[in-house]
């Protein structure tokens, strides 16, 4: 086999592994949120809980006004956590792009909560107001 193509059949591979995760993790999401555009969010956001799932650091970096910090890492493993987020209630879910909110609305879901969306784009691609701490 020549070195090209060992080389096509890496790239390959790895093409096909990208799209595998993407695949599993669009399963993943949809069996526990709806995505929504930042457009929906910013729409529907007012009565609903904003969480922002990322790490503390990252939360007082900068954030979505109105968004508290329940960090994914930390709810996984101390349920009580998720007891400062109502039932009864719409939740908004965000992280920098979207894995950590899908893990979130998957622990939610499987917690008894409904009506979790996850912002399609993250924080990184939040153009709304934010605020500091």
């Amino acid at each position: 086999m020549g070195f090209l193509t060992t080389l096509s059949i890496f790239i390959l591979t790895i093409a096909v592994l990208y799209g595998l995760n993407k695949l599993y993790f669009y399963f993943l999401r949809k069996s526990a949120a709806k995505l929504v555009t930042q457009e929906e969010f910013q729409e529907n956001m007012r009565g609903a809980q904003i969480i922002d799932v990322r790490e503390k650091e990252d939360f007082n970096r900068g954030h979505v006004l109105g968004a508290r910090s329940v960090p994914y890492t930390i709810s996984k493993t101390h349920k009580e956590y998720l007891t400062a987020i109502r039932k009864d209630k719409d939740i908004y879910l965000y992280d920098n792009k979207q894995t950590l909110a899908i893990y979130m609305a998957r622990l939610l879901k499987k917690e008894g909560y409904t009506n979790i969306y996850i912002l399609k784009e993250g924080y990184s691609g939040w153009t709304g107001k934010t605020k500091k701490k």
